[in-house]
């Protein structure tokens, strides 16, 4: 199979795909940024959102240096008048919307009585709600065009305990999962596709800033234990994620709407013990 990094597939050509949450919090290949550099690759227009603009702005640098074509947005996928903001950046750019990708999540690990009610409301409306918000906003352009694609990076933790306590984030990660089924079937009838992402244990820059603390602090015993956790002996890694995203964002994933990819060598299937 050809390197993810240098593909030739231009399986996207033509197509305006925006990313949500498409810079990384640290050097290193993050997901979003995987996602976005893969697709420009692919042959899209890409508009790369994050929190943080100089993020955006660095996956924007590696797509153009490749020749592609990708602008740079600051988000809050939170706010409506943000969001709306990227939307029409992608507009006014590159005349329309093909894909969007909310590649977003945040949570608090932890003991669940330490979850405050903030905590809560802040995890639930950068997992669930912003979802609602980006759909809304780029449904009516899909419409008019006869037809998208909306994707949502989720986790196996919207699917089962994974070891620690991580309740808020797997709650509306589960909520994500279902949010994109019943969006899925209300507009298959406008040509739109809906499926979600399910994510297991990867090796990106977020483990060492999320994750550390819960393994004691030391990165090399972390990525030991996460290894020796999944059937197939190691973790994933944002590429592994991308090729999944790429596949189901083009055409020969037109008959696959309203459900979940697992990406998790196989940790889902076994038994904690």
């Amino acid at each position: 199979m050809d390197d993810p990094r240098t593909t030739t597939d231009r399986c996207l050509a033509g197509r305006v795909c925006i990313v949500m949450g498409g810079g990384t919090i640290a050097p290193g290949w993050g997901i979003g940024k995987a996602i976005a550099v893969l697709y420009a690759r692919a042959g899209a227009m890409v508009v790369v959102a994050d929190i943080k603009l100089e993020a955006a702005a660095e996956t924007v640098g590696i797509i153009a240096e490749e020749g592609n074509r990708a602008v740079a947005c600051q988000v809050d996928v939170a706010d409506p008048v943000s969001v709306d903001a990227v939307v029409q950046t992608a507009l006014r750019s590159f005349g329309g919307i093909d894909v969007l990708h909310n590649n977003v999540g945040i949570g608090k690990a932890g003991a669940s009585e330490l979850t405050t009610i903030e905590d809560w409301r802040r995890i639930s409306d950068t997992n669930l709600l912003s979802l609602h918000i980006a759909s809304q906003a780029v449904i009516p352009e899909m419409k008019a065009r006869g037809g998208g694609v909306i994707l949502c990076t989720s986790s196996i933790n919207s699917m089962r305990h994974i070891g620690m306590p991580h309740l808020a984030y797997g709650v509306t990660k589960a909520a994500a999962n279902h949010f994109t089924r019943l969006l899925a079937v209300e507009y298959a009838p406008f040509g739109i596709r809906a499926n979600s992402i399910v994510v297991g244990m990867v090796d990106t820059p977020r483990i060492q800033k999320t994750m550390l603390g819960v393994y004691g602090g030391n990165e090399e015993e972390m990525r030991k234990k996460r290894n020796a956790q999944i059937p197939l002996g190691f973790m994933g890694d944002a590429w592994d994620v991308a090729n999944a995203a790429l596949f189901l964002a083009s055409d020969r994933a037109r008959f696959i709407s309203g459900t979940e990819l697992v990406l998790d060598g196989a940790l889902t299937a076994t038994v904690l013990g």
